[in-house]
């Protein structure tokens, strides 16, 4: 069994913000893979499905954001998913817009979400990292994340969701590589300019206290 978790803050307010991307991707990939409407259950919202022949779970943790591993520990203790089967979509300050990484185990990097997480979890679950861009600043980054997506962004956003949903059969079944491969052709990210940089003349860095409280 798999578990495919987005990660965002829950309530019309926060529904197009840059922090909701992972909410954004596993919509969509319940809806191409033709999940039943999502349950509200542990804390969240969840489907059952199918994905490459595998029964999957979709879940949005409706915790907020710094809060997403009681929800995501909860269902994946009942459903008894391993870390190793458990994958988490979720916005990413240093990577730029359009980006995507997939890892197995890892560090937080300032993410709350994450954070939350592997204080349930451990480290060893699968990261799928989705690109918004850094304000050039750490001061601005909260302003940055709970800002809804623009137009622009969109030219860039859907490929990007879209290619998700048609690639996810390579994740699940380990090719991480071949995933992120088929992504990058399908949608791939706009031209960026150089990193901004901060005060100090370094590559700016994400702020820890970036969710609503």
């Amino acid at each position: 069994m798999l578990l495919l978790v987005g990660l965002g803050n829950p309530g019309r307010d926060y529904a197009g913000n840059r922090h909701n991307i992972g909410f954004m991707a596993l919509d969509h990939l319940a809806t191409a893979h033709g999940f039943p409407p999502f349950r509200e259950k542990f804390q969240g919202q969840l489907s059952e499905g199918e994905v490459a022949g595998e029964k999957a779970l979709a879940f949005k943790p409706m915790t907020y954001m710094n809060e997403s591993g009681r929800a995501v520990g909860e269902a994946a203790r009942f459903f008894k998913v391993p870390p190793d089967r458990i994958f988490v979509f979720y916005d990413e300050l240093d990577l730029a817009p359009g980006k995507l990484r997939v890892r197995l185990d890892g560090g937080a990097a300032g993410h709350k979400g994450i954070r939350s997480i592997a204080s349930h979890l451990g480290p060893d679950f699968w990261r799928i990292r989705l690109g918004i861009g850094h304000p050039g600043h750490r001061d601005k980054v909260t302003g940055h994340v709970l800002k809804d997506f623009t137009k622009v962004d969109k030219a860039w956003l859907d490929p990007l969701i879209d290619a998700i949903a048609e690639s996810l059969h390579l994740l699940v079944a380990g090719e991480d590589e071949g995933f992120m491969t088929k992504v990058a052709r399908l949608a791939p990210p706009p031209a960026q300019e150089s990193p901004a940089k901060d005060e100090e003349g370094g590559t700016p860095s994400r702020k820890a206290d970036q969710d609503p409280d």
